[in-house]
């Protein structure tokens, strides 16, 4: 525990020399709906007391891709994909509970199966009979454990910087501390209270690896939407509870057309974790990018799209 309380200062101690407050308090979900919504956003309520904030957008009759985000993202990070995707595909994004602008009731607490069932029920309703399921980071997690719940329901599977491949062999990570703190109850507690200004800059340069994408903007969404009422809570919620442990056989059981792209930079989850799932996943393609951080749709999106876009032009007509 003493490591753990050594991290508490030096962090609190950094934040006190930056001159921030250590306390931050909560933006009401209406200030930021009018700030971060718009008319592509739309709301809808899922068993659970949720009030989930979704997309859909592009082509209607289109094939669908669906967007799940990674950890303290939002649909906002798949924008420059959207963008690119939309005069030919249907275009499905949303906000995982504890995330952008979706409201979860007190004490929920997220795990990646409430996820799964919330993408499932959102997509049911939205009648996306047959997708391709699309994830970065968590929302990668998500989308490989959506395959595996429910294979039936999906044309395709595309896993980008994905968390959960097993693996002893950390690489090149230098996770930013903010993930640190996480992996402890005291770190947590933290976490619920303090402003996340100060880990957010510095924790988002270092996934993008590219710090000219990390505008004002982008760290004023990233904070802001952070301080939506419940989503700290949620965010450190489900740490200490039983975790789903899988191994490269449970990988070799999804049979669904896979593309594993990664950046070779990314400094959250190793690039091995890319190369690891896509020679587990039979058939699985694999594309690397050198230099290329934690969330390639957003620092090369051309190149990036352009590879989802020949991935998805190959997939068998539905």
């Amino acid at each position: 525990m003493k490591w753990v309380v050594g991290i508490l200062v030096v962090v609190a101690a950094g934040l006190t020399l930056a001159g921030c407050a250590l306390t931050a308090k909560d933006i009401p979900y209406p200030v930021l709906e009018a700030k971060y919504g718009g008319p592509a956003s739309h709301y809808m309520d899922l068993p659970g007391e949720l009030r989930v904030h979704y997309r859909d957008q592009g082509r209607a009759d289109g094939p669908a891709v669906v967007l799940v985000h990674g950890f303290a993202a939002s649909l906002h990070t798949w924008e420059p994909w959207v963008t690119r995707l939309a005069p030919d595909y249907r275009v499905i994004s949303l906000d995982l509970p504890g995330h952008g602008l979706t409201r979860a009731p007190e004490g929920y607490v997220a795990a990646q199966a409430t996820n799964v069932a919330v993408v499932d029920e959102l997509t049911r309703r939205l009648k996306a009979d047959r997708f391709v399921i699309v994830g970065n980071s968590m929302g990668g997690g998500v989308s490989w454990a959506y395959a595996l719940a429910h294979p039936e329901r999906l044309n395709g599977l595309v896993l980008v910087d994905a968390a959960g491949w097993p693996r002893e062999d950390k690489g090149n990570e230098k996770p930013p501390v903010v993930f640190k703190l996480l992996g402890n109850p005291a770190g947590r507690a933290l976490l619920r209270n303090i402003n996340p200004r100060p880990l957010a800059t510095r924790g988002l340069k270092s996934a993008y690896v590219d710090e000219a994408v990390v505008t004002p903007a982008v760290v004023d969404r990233y904070v802001e939407l952070a301080l939506a009422p419940g989503h700290r809570a949620i965010l450190t919620s489900g740490r200490d509870g039983p975790q789903r442990r899988v191994d490269r056989s449970v990988f070799a059981t999804i049979k669904t057309p896979t593309l594993v792209m990664h950046g070779e930079a990314d400094t959250v989850i190793d690039v091995a974790a890319g190369r690891g799932l896509a020679s587990a996943i039979p058939g699985a393609k694999l594309i690397t990018y050198p230099g290329v951080g934690h969330v390639p749709m957003e620092q090369i999106p051309d190149r990036s799209a352009a590879d989802l876009k020949a991935f998805l032009a190959s997939l068998p007509p539905t």
